[in-house]
């Protein structure tokens, strides 16, 4: 008797997000880059005002069709899109492709100010899309070891943080100065991830009062330069739980380096604080006091850069649609609104 074999299920493979890229300068190049190296999604389009970037950009993804603008992108059926342009642009570029039902990874800010945020986010939601924003610092080694230590009460009551940072330079685009195009200047540019990594690490307390508000341009009070964006900015923000955070950061400070980066949490029961390494953008420690003593909990190298684009494409290959803890981007810009005074 003919042994009859049994038919073979055919399991047909799984298929991969198609993700386009609009704009692919330094930082959307670098975001690429690492989605790319993460092989969890396919690589569909880049589009670019500047031939040279699109060029570079293809070849990281020969296959990726060279297209020229965002409708094109969406036409060409992606999944998902990466967004690194200028910040005015941000928020109506996200909401064309959520509108579309294209999931988006648009690099800080979402929008210039907290109605131009919440209108994303409620695309997305409405959408059911995956929306992430480019917050890259709370990807770093040591400000997860941080959280974790304030999360776990290992540092008491946290009454007291300190979120610096200088940038001994200035934006290399013109756009960056203009208060239309950029909707504010070194505090929209780095302040906001000072304010991001507050509200994160405190668990999104609420902010009941923001004082102390300072804004300089070229060493003048702002007040008196509408026409300018900031370059140096401070304020203090007081929770309602009674923690008190001080927010400061600039560009082109005369500080001896080409950088002061820090997040520092102080509590009851001990310290800790991530801070950049001899003037450096990229590489950080993070260390836990108490009283005088330190312990290290993370050094360099750690390769931060670009974990928050593969964190977003490897949610988006599997499947996740809206998460609504980027609803803290609203949190963080009402208060950026209110540093502005708007």
């Amino acid at each position: 008797m003919t042994q009859i074999e049994p038919a073979l299920s055919f399991v047909p493979a799984p298929v991969r997000p198609r993700v386009g890229f609009l704009g692919v300068g330094w930082i959307g190049l670098n975001r690429m880059n690492a989605i790319v190296a993460a092989d969890a999604v396919d690589v569909a389009a880049v589009a670019d005002p500047v031939p040279q970037m699109a060029t570079e950009a293809k070849a990281l993804a020969p296959e990726a069709e060279a297209l020229s603008t965002l409708d094109e992108i969406l036409d060409s059926g992606v999944d998902g899109v990466v967004i690194a342009t200028p910040s005015a642009l941000h928020a109506e570029q996200s909401i064309r492709a959520l509108d579309r039902g294209v999931a988006v990874f648009c690099q800080k800010p979402l929008g210039r100010t907290e109605r131009e945020v919440t209108r994303v986010i409620e695309a997305a939601r409405a959408a059911d899309r995956l929306l992430a924003v480019d917050m890259s610092y709370r990807f770093t080694e040591g400000m997860c070891r941080l959280r974790d230590l304030v999360h776990s009460g290992a540092l008491g009551r946290i009454y007291a943080a300190d979120l610096v940072f200088h940038n001994a330079y200035g934006p290399d685009k013109p756009w960056f100065y203009d208060p239309e195009s950029a909707g504010g200047g070194c505090l929209m540019d780095l302040g906001v991830h000072l304010v991001d990594l507050a509200l994160w690490t405190l668990d999104r307390e609420s902010v009941a009062h923001v004082s102390g508000t300072k804004l300089f341009s070229g060493g003048e009070l702002l007040a008196a330069r509408p026409d300018r964006v900031e370059d140096y900015a401070v304020a203090t923000l007081e929770f309602a739980s009674g923690t008190v955070a001080r927010v400061a950061c600039s560009w082109r400070l005369q500080a001896g380096c080409d950088a002061v980066i820090c997040a520092g949490f102080y509590g009851t029961e001990g310290g800790a604080a991530l801070r950049n390494v001899n003037g450096s953008f990229y590489d950080f420690v993070a260390e836990r006091y108490r009283g005088t003593a330190q312990e290290t909990l993370a050094t360099p190298p750690d390769a931060w850069g670009g974990r928050a684009a593969v964190d977003w494409a490897t949610r988006l290959a599997a499947g996740e649609g809206y998460d609504p803890a980027v609803e803290q981007l609203i949190d963080v810009h009402r208060i950026v609104d209110q540093i502005y005074g708007r």
